[in-house]
């Protein structure tokens, strides 16, 4: 069985017992990266990511505590355990107080040392689960879920859409406790309000018209593992409150129920949306905003994290090339760089769909810029359409007739954008004539402009 945990940082300016820690790693089956000072330690923990980093104290020219400050600076979730020779009670309180998790005082066993290191380092990863984390952004986001994954705290992921906030989810699922659990995603956003109680809570047979037998309701889906409440800022109103009690007392009682189910469920929220903002404007609860905030993270846009670009969209080129029948496929430096240099308002799941494409429009065993059709677009219309391809002479709009409907949900996308563009983009009107909620109409178009079929 291999060993998917993250390697381990040595710095020690002594040669003899560099190589004497990095012999009691290797023997124990663990990675290492092993540098002489702090300088080369900044350099290299920029260059890949580290479960836990292993110091001397007495260094020159830069000295294990100002090694550690700098860690901290850069990578406040990264532990770091200190080597002294010295037992001075000042360089052990400065770097506690400087963040570090531990000391090791001079001679040690190794079994002292494996000890240290399995006591705090950030936990093993089961598996790769399609996470790519190249730039530093995304390795402290990940060392974060890492950490919070080890308890049982409410998270809530907040980002624009389509920065992978249930990539996340499901990364922490996978590295807790919970693992084995079943892992439960909802999109509050998604369910017709109607339908919404009854999906997440469940519901008895006769409590309505329809339900011939009895349901168990998301909640209870997820005993003993996760459930993922995705875009919960879209839930209405009088269901926020149902869901609040839900979350105090841990039980859940299922629509025309007279029985409460007790849960052992962990909770991880989603919201592309200031959160803050929307309790201000009086559209979410404040004590429900203060029950899911338990520990917020904030996932960045893909272009506030430039470094994990072109890896995603290589991992992408991979995992689709197999299911279109066009494996071996392979990036251009010019696709690359044209990747690379692109704002993607979309996130990764714009960059998922732009791949998905290039692989179909490519000719060769490479994808070249002109297979990605890149394009920077002017927003002209609230209902402007953007194109499939440029290499097509086709483009798909609100205002003509899409030439070739491949399944249902082309059907419905183009009835809804033509909908709206008859309608002079009132989405007011097109609502009244769709005969769907407001909520809906808007979860849509946003699928819509992910997708890059839709802006404004």
């Amino acid at each position: 069985m291999s060993d998917h945990r993250l390697p381990i940082l040595v710095v020690e300016d002594d040669p003899s017992l560099r190589e004497a820690i990095g012999d009691t790693l290797e023997l124990s089956g663990r990675s290492y990266v092993a540098v002489d000072g702090g300088e080369a330690a900044l350099k290299v923990l920029e260059e890949q990511a580290f479960s836990i980093v292993v110091s001397d104290v007495r260094m020159m020219p830069m000295d294990g505590i100002t090694l550690l400050k700098e860690i901290r600076a850069r990578l406040p979730h990264l532990p770091v355990v200190l080597m002294t020779a010295y037992a001075e009670v000042d360089k052990a309180v400065d770097a506690m107080r400087s963040g570090a998790c531990d000391f090791l005082l001079k001679p040690f066993e190794p079994q002292a040392l494996l000890a240290h290191i399995n006591k705090y380092e950030l936990p093993a990863s089961a598996d790769g689960g399609g996470v790519v984390a190249n730039d530093p952004a995304s390795r402290e986001l990940f060392a974060i879920a890492q950490r919070v994954a080890q308890t049982d705290a409410t998270v809530l992921l907040t980002g624009e859409s389509g920065v992978g906030k249930e990539v996340v989810a499901r990364y922490i699922h996978r590295h807790s406790a919970r693992r084995d659990g079943p892992f439960v995603a909802i999109n509050c956003a998604a369910i017709p309000d109607s339908l919404l109680e009854a999906t997440l809570f469940g519901y008895e047979k006769g409590a309505f018209t329809g339900a011939q037998q009895a349901q168990a309701g998301k909640f209870e889906q997820a005993q003993d593992g996760t459930l993922l409440l995705d875009e919960v800022t879209e839930m209405p109103m009088g269901l926020q409150a149902k869901l609040l009690r839900v979350l105090q007392e841990r039980e859940v009682e299922r629509v025309g129920g007279k029985k409460p189910v007790a849960l052992n469920i962990r909770i991880i929220a989603t919201s592309n949306r200031d959160m803050a903002e929307a309790v201000a404007r009086g559209v979410f609860r404040e004590d429900l905003y203060y029950r899911l905030n338990v520990f917020p993270i904030a996932i960045p846009a893909l272009r506030q994290r430039p470094e994990d670009i072109v890896a995603i969209a290589r991992h992408f080129v991979g995992e689709h090339g197999g299911r279109f029948g066009r494996t071996g496929m392979s990036l251009s430096s010019g696709a690359e760089a044209a990747l690379a240099a692109h704002a993607w308002p979309g996130n990764i799941r714009e960059l998922e769909n732009v791949i998905q494409r290039a692989l179909i429009m490519a000719s060769g065993s490479s994808i070249g810029p002109e297979a990605l059709n890149l394009v920077v677009r002017p927003v002209e219309a609230a209902t402007q359409v953007v194109p499939l391809s440029a290499t097509s002479g086709m483009s798909v709009g609100v205002s003509e007739p899409a030439k070739k409907v491949d399944n249902m949900k082309d059907l419905e996308r183009d009835h809804i954008l033509r909908t709206l563009a008859e309608v002079g983009g009132s989405r007011k009107k097109a609502i009244e004539r769709l005969g769907i909620s407001e909520r809906t109409l808007r979860y849509k178009l946003q699928q819509y402009r992910d997708e890059g079929f839709f802006e404004g």
